[in-house]
């Protein structure tokens, strides 16, 4: 925050010449408010923290949901859907500020409020349909395998994954989005020849109506195998010329080239288990619960005479709560790994498209999304998951410049 109040009344280079100070300065304003909004919800997400641990929150909703059921595998979904709901509405306060306050500040909000709690609706709603058979599964691997249901669990988590992947562009986007075939013209001709060079096949292009929610703009890439959708934001459609928008999709396709998104799937299945493996030790250890605020819990299932295996499904919520703290630390290693990967996304791009056309294009993105250009380099090494606008477009314009 103080970088951007340092660099706030000129312009860096090489932006200097694109984006005028008023923008540069109405973007030091957005971030800093997002910035000052994202301290206000760490000290919210740590006292709501302490409130389910340390404050016995997790402990008094075991015993009373203890006093409605004692059978496992009911006790187990009732406790985590009632978790579910309770921390969705703590929440609540905080998401509608940052909808209809900042973003309705800057002027990127589109959301009507009855738009926004249809879409929590709908998400609830899937959730629900999803997670609830999905935790009969995990409990019931609980139940019959108490030793080995973490491998199990995993093994259930690494496929509904997978076909989440895989039905998300025609099943679940659709509830959310309407998504229209790309108007045959010149932009999807030039489209075309560009798949056409990169050997890259989808199940179509389209057009999604992001601007209903929001006027920021983006593209990307959804589902896999042969159901693969390239999606463009309709507002980016209207921020960008068709070149810009080729040397975009070919930032995309190096993604695709370079299977980084097969390469971050290969990564995370290990470490996935490993996680899995992790929450299955803790969640039979009697410390792990007292020592975090669930004492009660463990006292009346004594009391009850219930099996330890009642208390696994806190145990999943107990360790999804914490988890976030002690691997806060590893932020840095995926940032760099990310940031790695957009910077060889980018020489794809230069490769098969137009340098310029790309840094004109990110230009525009960063003037349109109010984007900070100027960013601090160790916030920057620690959290941002795509390279700082300075260093990217000073790499692009070296790549360029080579290309030529």
């Amino acid at each position: 925050m103080n970088h951007i109040r340092t660099h706030v009344s000129a312009v860096p280079a090489p932006f200097d010449q694109k984006i005028s100070l008023d923008d540069h300065t109405k973007a030091a304003q957005y971030a800093l408010t997002r910035l000052h909004f994202g301290r206000l919800s760490l000290l919210f997400s740590m006292l709501v923290l302490l409130f389910w641990t340390l404050g016995g929150g997790l402990a008094g909703l075991a015993n009373l949901i203890l006093s409605v059921t004692t059978h496992q595998l009911h006790f187990g979904i009732l406790f985590i859907v009632a978790f579910s709901l309770i921390n969705s509405l703590i929440d609540l306060p905080m998401a509608y500020a940052s909808q209809f306050k900042i973003e309705e500040k800057f002027g990127f909000n589109r959301m009507t409020i009855k738009l926004w709690l249809m879409d929590m609706l709908k998400g609830a709603l899937l959730s629900a349909a999803i997670g609830i058979p999905l935790l009969y599964g995990v409990l019931w691997f609980i139940k019959t395998a108490p030793s080995t249901w973490w491998l199990w669990a995993w093994a259930l988590f690494v496929g509904l994954n997978l076909l989440m992947l895989w039905l998300y562009p025609t099943v679940i986007a659709p509830l959310f989005n309407k998504f229209t075939a790309l108007e045959d013209g010149d932009l999807k001709t030039r489209l075309n020849a560009l798949l056409t060079r990169c050997g890259f096949a989808s199940n179509g292009m389209f057009v999604m109506d992001g601007s209903r929610r929001s006027a920021h703009g983006n593209a990307y890439f959804t589902g896999f195998g042969h159901n693969k959708r390239i999606v463009f934001f309709d507002t980016l459609l209207n921020q960008l010329s068709p070149p810009q928008i080729e040397a975009v999709l070919a930032h995309e396709l190096g993604h695709f080239h370079h299977k980084h998104i097969l390469k971050r799937l290969a990564w995370m299945l290990p470490m996935g288990l490993a996680i899995f493996a992790l929450l299955g030790f803790l969640s039979q250890q009697l410390w792990f619960y007292s020592g975090l605020g669930v004492q009660d819990s463990l006292s009346l299932l004594k009391r009850l005479s219930l099996q330890p295996t009642h208390l696994i499904a806190v145990g999943l919520v107990l360790f999804m709560l914490v988890l976030p703290v002690f691997t806060f630390i590893f932020a840095p290693l995926t940032s760099r790994g990310s940031r790695r990967d957009e910077f060889q996304a980018d020489a794809f791009a230069v490769k098969n498209s137009n340098g310029q056309d790309l840094i004109d294009a990110l230009v525009c993105m960063y003037q349109e999304n109010a984007s900070f250009v100027g960013t601090d380099s160790l916030y920057s090494a620690f959290y941002d998951s795509h390279p700082p606008a300075v260093l990217r477009v000073q790499r692009l314009q070296q790549l360029t410049t080579s290309q030529t």
